[in-house]
């Protein structure tokens, strides 16, 4: 392999979305919980709760997906208000 094609390859693994993903747990409340979607996202009621009910229904709600740096950041705040966060590529 080329050094073009590695630049490729290496490039395009770095473009892959990244999900920032909320999973249940026994602790939060489901109105702390929607309103730190609010205040971490910019999400509005409807939609935090919705994400919301995702978690407590299915054990997990992928809330946020794009770039590795910004999810990072993401999960790093969520953390910072008690929520388990977890960050997976997106398939």
């Amino acid at each position: 392999m080329n050094e073009t094609q590695t630049q490729t390859k290496e490039k395009t693994a770095l473009d892959v979305p990244w999900n920032v993903v909320v999973h249940n747990d026994p602790v939060n409340l489901m109105s702390y919980v929607a309103m730190v979607f609010r205040r971490v996202f910019g999400f509005s009621k409807e939609k935090a709760e919705q994400h919301m009910l995702e978690v407590h229904h299915k054990g997990r709600s992928v809330v946020w997906s794009g770039g590795r740096e910004r999810a990072e950041l993401y999960v790093q705040q969520l953390h910072g208000f008690l929520l388990l966060a977890t960050l997976e590529r997106s398939e």
